[in-house]
């Protein structure tokens, strides 16, 4: 008899695509899971786009992924809210990924005494509405980043990401916000919860070493470094930790 399939959390970029092309035998992968019954999560720092957005980007690449089988940091920062403080207020700096998944959970959003600042990514960042994050912040808003990148890629250079924003109030205001994001262990248990599975029985798979890896490893989880991204076999020496697996990509992985 076959053994119970293990469960998978899988970081999205330079794991399943590149930019805007699919890794070659990703939708191999994809298919293998659902063969074997494994339950498995895209799971993104990405906290712009909706599930179902995403799920039409990744069509556009050729990959059959669907709403239900994507979190993202968003949906993890709406989850935390909600365990600590039910149907609070927030003010919000980012996009429809992250205000329709606070309004999911029943809270509202407003810039007048909220509960919590939170800032996630946006396509353009306005000093208006950073200056205001400020002032509640320093007011005693509590201050909840929805990921740590400091940038982000476009096709025209690097742009200015949640973490670098969120360095910025932080300098402003002596106040460090809780970053929600890989590589915070908080990412993976929120993923394995909503997937209603153990980390004895998960594995991330990923390919940066500063966040997929060491999130795995922290929160309990078998790791497998592809080299389809950001780490070479020769950085990830480099690193007082390794993963469980290292493999050329998600083609290698046997389910």
């Amino acid at each position: 008899m076959m053994s119970e399939p293990k469960n998978y959390l899988i970081d999205m970029d330079g794991v399943l695509v590149r930019g805007r092309t699919a890794i070659p035998g990703a939708q191999d992968f994809i298919d293998r899971l659902r063969e074997r019954g494994a339950k498995f999560l895209v799971v993104t720092n990405n906290p712009i786009f909706t599930p179902a957005d995403l799920a039409h980007r990744l069509r556009m690449t050729s990959l059959d992924i669907q709403p239900e089988n994507i979190f993202t940091s968003a949906m993890a920062t709406a989850q935390f809210l909600h365990w600590q403080h039910p149907h609070g207020t927030a003010f919000v700096i980012g996009e429809s990924g992250l205000t329709s998944a606070l309004h999911e959970i029943g809270y509202i959003i407003t810039d007048h005494h909220p509960d919590y600042v939170v800032l996630g990514e946006t396509n353009g960042y306005s000093f208006e509405n950073i200056t205001k994050a400020v002032r509640l912040v320093a007011a005693g808003a509590r201050f909840i980043a929805t990921n740590p990148d400091a940038s982000g890629p476009t096709e025209d250079g690097i742009v200015p990401a949640c973490g670098a924003m969120a360095a910025l109030i932080e300098k402003t205001t002596g106040r460090a916000p809780l970053y929600i994001g890989k590589p915070a262990p908080l990412m993976m248990r929120s993923a394995m919860n909503h997937l209603g599975v153990h980390s004895q029985n998960t594995i991330m798979v990923g390919d940066r070493m500063d966040t997929d890896v060491i999130a795995g490893m922290q929160a309990g989880m078998e790791t497998v470094l592809v080299l389809t991204g950001v780490t070479t076999r020769e950085h990830m020496a480099r690193y007082p930790y390794q993963p469980t697996r290292v493999l050329n990509s998600v083609a290698d992985i046997e389910v």
